[in-house]
């Protein structure tokens, strides 16, 4: 959400992520690939589809 949506949506709210946001996603981001690779490794096949939220 950028800032204009909140400057143009009287009901949009901010939700601040945390300082630490940066590091956890990019955490969660390479643990994801190297459980795929880990996978694809002896031959599988990996498709990863996002769950619904």
């Amino acid at each position: 959400m950028t800032a204009r949506h909140l400057l143009n949506d009287p009901d949009a709210s901010y939700q601040e992520l945390g300082a630490d946001w940066h590091r956890r996603h990019l955490d969660s981001t390479r643990k994801t690939r190297d459980l795929v690779r880990q996978l694809q490794a002896p031959g599988h096949q990996v498709t990863l589809t996002p769950t619904a939220a």
